[in-house]
């Protein structure tokens, strides 16, 4: 999950009740095998005294950032949208740097055609008799 991004931010008052996504996306961004997979990623924790509502603040390598409301959201559904725009990013990058246009637009009327398998190349041997 970290290999997509350069920054987390985990903002939550130990005290509040509505804490438990932050602190099990903090146990997730801890684990070992977080942390190989982009050691540059710089893991934040602002410890707050007040009554704002726990919150997580990630920046992906591409500069853009997202924040989730931690209080309702559970982390693994964090991870999972993290991991969703990870690869779609993955795959933009991938077709730019093949000098592809994105995003990739397909036109209508081939939409609308009916599939069909890839056409296979048939070949016959005859043995002769004789």
């Amino acid at each position: 999950m970290l290999k997509f991004l350069s920054r987390v931010r985990i903002e939550f008052n130990a005290l509040d009740p509505r804490t438990a996504s932050c602190m099990e996306f903090l146990k997730q961004c801890n684990t070992s095998k977080a942390k190989h997979s982009n050691p540059a990623c710089q893991l934040q924790v602002k410890r707050r005294t007040d009554d704002h509502p726990p919150q997580i603040t990630v920046t992906f390598l591409n500069g853009v950032e997202e924040v989730f409301d931690a209080t309702n959201t559970p982390a693994q559904t964090i991870t999972d949208m993290i991991l969703d725009k990870g690869q779609f990013l993955e795959t933009e990058q991938m077709f730019r740097q093949a000098g592809q246009p994105w995003p990739i637009i397909i036109p209508h009327e081939e939409i609308l055609q009916p599939h069909q398998p890839p056409a296979t190349k048939v070949r016959f041997l005859f043995w002769g008799c004789g």
